[in-house]
């Protein structure tokens, strides 16, 4: 029963970029999950390149899950043949709770979250003047951190925890080459966050980036990309174990 629970264990995994042809090679560690953990978060760039037939064959590996919560958001992959809302549906219909701006809540713990957005961080981030293309993608960054934010403003739990594709914060980017650092994260993104009390935060997209960090005002940030985890947790380089106290 969930009011038994001291606490609840959330297995973090990003870029899996799966393909067609993948099928078979996340089964097992599906099952491994299952046995582990409480809850399964997936942090954008599920398919390799935003196939409706990559989002099916990832659909069939996660029947391994039978029963089990899992949430995710996208990422910039499966964006990548314009088939986003149906990709969503797809995984939606299947059970899984796909997050853009909404929120969801198990085991009394709150749940939100959005893609986000590049345009880099702190006094050096992109801002809207210039061209009007620059305007834009600002603006993009701009409408996901207010996404995030009125997400946020509808949970009611005491514990929250949000997940990301792109980084709201620098520290978990370092390790990448300083010139996409714009590409891989907002500060824009932490804002919202450091105007709640959030618990942890999951990202991905960062594949050479570090494995934790912490926003201005302690929350921690895990970047839970697979080429992260298997640099830094070789005897488990598939997800990330992180254990929430529910006392």
């Amino acid at each position: 029963m969930n009011e038994l629970k001291r606490e609840i264990v959330l297995a973090g995994m990003a870029d899996l970029h799966f393909k067609r042809n993948s099928q078979g090679s996340l089964k097992q560690v599906f099952l491994e999950i299952s046995r582990e953990a409480d809850v399964l978060l997936l942090c954008g760039d599920i398919t390799e390149a935003g196939y409706i037939e990559e989002a099916r064959a990832l659909v069939d590996e996660l029947k391994a899950l039978s029963n089990f919560p899992v949430i995710a958001v996208l990422g910039n992959h499966d964006f990548e043949q314009g088939k986003e809302t149906e990709i969503r549906k797809l995984f939606r219909r299947s059970g899984m709770m796909v997050l853009d701006g909404e929120t969801c809540e198990f085991y009394g713990v709150g749940f939100a979250g959005v893609k986000g957005f590049g345009g880099g961080f702190g006094n050096r981030a992109l801002q809207p003047w210039g061209e009007q293309i620059i305007k834009q993608f600002v603006n993009a960054a701009i409408k996901e951190a207010t996404s995030l934010e009125s997400a946020l403003a509808k949970l009611r739990t005491k514990r929250k925890i949000v997940l990301l594709h792109y980084s709201p914060i620098r520290e978990t980017v370092r390790g990448e080459d300083q010139e996409i650092f714009p590409y891989l994260g907002s500060s824009r993104l932490e804002d919202p966050l450091n105007r709640y009390s959030i618990t942890a935060v999951f990202h991905g997209h960062s594949h050479h980036g570090t494995h934790e960090g912490k926003t201005a005002n302690g929350t921690p940030v895990y970047n839970v990309a697979l080429g992260v985890l298997a640099r830094n947790f070789p005897e488990n380089p598939f997800y990330r174990l992180v254990r929430i106290s529910l006392e």
